[in-house]
């Protein structure tokens, strides 16, 4: 009610500015039916008070007020086409009365997207000389985001995309809010809140199908016992469940972030996530990267750089959190940042800021990692995704082409309801592919908790870590676009290693690979995925380093462990030429591990040309087999 009464209370000031209109030669009867409707408005019962208003207007065409109030409870209601014209209606009225309302009015024109219109009319309105120090303040603050629009726009012409949000429909959505929306990697779960009463939030769950969403239902377990709860995540791979919440047995002292995990039984009991993660201050919005390596979310803690800031923790080899760190100026502003979701891209950050530029109070942002890992610049997501209005939290599915977020739109079946929009070609995150499987012990069969990371093969930097689960397990990302290696390890056993080719490949497809880790033993031999060397060079590629750097932490692991290096070719060109360059290739590798500390007493080569084929040197598949480098134990 806010704008409601800041527009009635305008009034007074307009009466001084009339030319024709007078209040006092308002019909009686007008006047009597426009009193009731603000005993409505007084108990902010905005719908109800709309008849009323038009009743009083019918009662007397020339009576201003009632025209401008119904214009501000449409506005209020985001009825900003029927808001405007009633502006218009009062502004025909009487222009010098309606002056000092072309504030209201400019919003409302903003809320319609007419920004330059809105533009003209509260510059107009600041024009006005005699306005006190709140409506300058206001006026300026509208003024600015009709400007950031206006930039917007032409700096992003329309190539066609239209906005135009789905309701979930009744299998989401009831009379009560829902909100908070979060989806699993394989776009199969939405976990999102639902308010049941004043007091009372409760976790919700819908099966996503190729026929739509499943009958929504209250997520089983421990976890929704509680009622002071609030935003909640899922983890991309479905496992873990955090949110906000004041548990009383539980909380610091105002409202942490908790965790659960699926079982059997449901959701466990839920716990807090301890003190490198909440404080006695409020933290908000938990968002898990797929990795489930870093923690995302908001607090209103001190030594921020606004109200509330986003901050991260990050997981430790041993399970646990390391101490929350602030995002730093880029990320936050001097107002609120509420709301992360992190893609399963593991590079792109989606949030809310009322502080950064943008069209006023929260609007919509995305960040994303440059090449070194660092968050570049936010963008706001721009108009008609972000409004006038307050912007709440967004989720994206796994191939970047949908959103989720919470409305109270003209369709909504109460409150809050859940929508989702097709994204915008250039706020979208890179699309994922997934690989899920176990990793196993080649000779005994069991299961391997074992360390499983993803590398991006153009700076060798490492994307995602992931730890498997008891059982060997493992569920990992893989954004296209690029091309990956694919890495696992554990102590006493050889590595693995695979080569994801994505740069030129199609999104949106599941991979299974059960892993067989080889334990070190006397001449295994194990082939080198990513060295593959130029023709006619010995010099090791760029991503070849990735592997030797694995190899490097199982000599160091195994401190006697010796190995032969072994160059391969296939069988065209001069057999001599071959055989040398096979040699100068393995002897790189052994250089290499050498000046990296590696005693030379544990490392020998050798260039076998194309003596030892592994396939058919009449094809080219044969032949690229065959042209390989690969290391072998000849000591324990």
């Amino acid at each position: 009610m806010k704008t409601l009464a800041f527009i009635l209370g305008l009034a007074c000031a307009a009466s001084a500015l009339s030319q024709t209109y007078d209040p006092d030669r308002v019909n009686a009867k007008a006047v009597k039916t426009y009193e009731k409707a603000i005993e409505f408005l007084s108990d902010n019962a905005l719908p109800e008070a709309i008849p009323l208003l038009l009743q009083s207007i019918r009662e007397d065409s020339n009576y201003v007020e009632a025209y401008l109030s119904l214009a501000g409870v449409l506005g209020q209601l985001k009825r900003y086409d029927q808001s405007v014209r009633m502006y218009e209606k009062a502004r025909s009225k009487d222009t010098g009365y309606f002056r000092i309302y072309h504030l209201p009015y400019s919003i409302n024109l903003a809320g319609q997207g007419r920004f330059e219109e809105a533009l003209a009319a509260v510059n107009y309105f600041l024009s006005y000389p005699r306005l006190n120090d709140k409506s300058v303040k206001s006026g300026e603050y509208r003024k600015k985001t009709y400007e950031f629009a206006i930039a917007y726009a032409k700096q992003h012409p329309n190539t066609g995309y239209v906005f135009k949000p789905q309701n979930l429909g009744d299998s989401v959505n009831t009379p009560k809010s829902e909100y908070y929306p979060s989806v699993t990697v394989t776009d199969s779960l939405l976990v999102f809140t639902r308010r049941v009463d004043a007091m009372r939030e409760d976790f919700i769950e819908s099966r996503i199908t190729q026929n739509g969403f499943g009958a929504a239902k209250t997520i089983s377990g421990d976890i929704n016992e509680e009622p002071k709860k609030g935003a909640i995540t899922v983890s991309q791979d479905g496992e873990w469940l955090l949110f906000t919440g004041q548990l009383t047995d539980q909380a610091y002292k105002s409202f942490d972030i908790y965790i659960s995990y699926a079982t059997l039984q449901g959701w466990s009991e839920p716990k807090n996530m301890g003190p490198a993660i909440n404080t006695e201050f409020w933290e908000t919005g938990p968002a898990l990267s797929p990795d489930k390596n870093a923690l995302y979310f908001s607090s209103n803690r001190p030594g921020g750089y606004g109200g509330s800031d986003l901050y991260v923790s990050y997981r430790q080899p041993n399970g646990k959190w390391a101490p929350a760190v602030n995002m730093g100026p880029e990320i936050n502003s001097a107002g609120d940042e509420m709301a992360p979701f992190i893609h399963a891209d593991n590079q792109t950050l989606y949030y809310t800021s009322n502080g950064l530029p943008g069209y006023g109070n929260q609007d919509l942002f995305v960040a994303r990692k440059n090449e070194k890992g660092e968050w570049g610049k936010p963008e706001n997501l721009g108009y008609p995704i972000n409004t006038i209005e307050n912007e709440g939290s967004l989720a994206v599915s796994s191939d970047g082409l949908t959103a989720y977020y919470a409305s109270d739109r003209s369709d909504s079946r109460g409150g809050f309801d859940l929508y989702r929009f097709d994204m915008r070609s250039d706020i979208r995150p890179r699309r994922t592919l997934y690989v899920k499987g176990h990793v196993i012990d080649k000779k005994t069969n069991k299961p391997l908790p074992s360390s499983v990371e993803l590398t991006d093969n153009s700076n060798n930097q490492a994307l995602m870590k992931v730890q498997t689960d008891e059982l060997g397990e493992y569920f990992i990302t893989l954004p296209t676009g690029k091309d990956y290696t694919f890495t696992v390890n554990r102590k006493g056993y050889l590595f693995y290693s695979e080569l994801y080719e994505l740069s030129g490949k199609q999104a949106d497809s599941v991979y299974k690979k059960d892993i067989y880790l080889q334990p070190v033993e006397l001449n295994v031999v194990t082939t080198f995925r990513n060295i593959r060397f130029a023709t006619n060079s010995y010099e090791i590629p760029k991503d070849g380093f990735i592997e030797l750097e694995k190899l490097l932490q199982v000599l160091n692991e195994n401190p006697s462990l010796k190995l032969e290096i072994s160059g391969h070719t296939d069988n065209i060109g001069n057999p001599e030429d071959n055989m040398l360059l096979s040699a100068n290739r393995a002897r790189a590798i052994v250089d290499y591990l050498s000046d990296k500390g590696i005693d030379n007493k544990r490392l020998t080569y050798k260039g076998y040309g194309a003596s030892k084929p592994v396939a058919d040197n009449a094809t080219e598949a044969g032949r690229a087999q065959n042209r390989r480098t690969t290391f072998t134990v000849t000591g324990l």
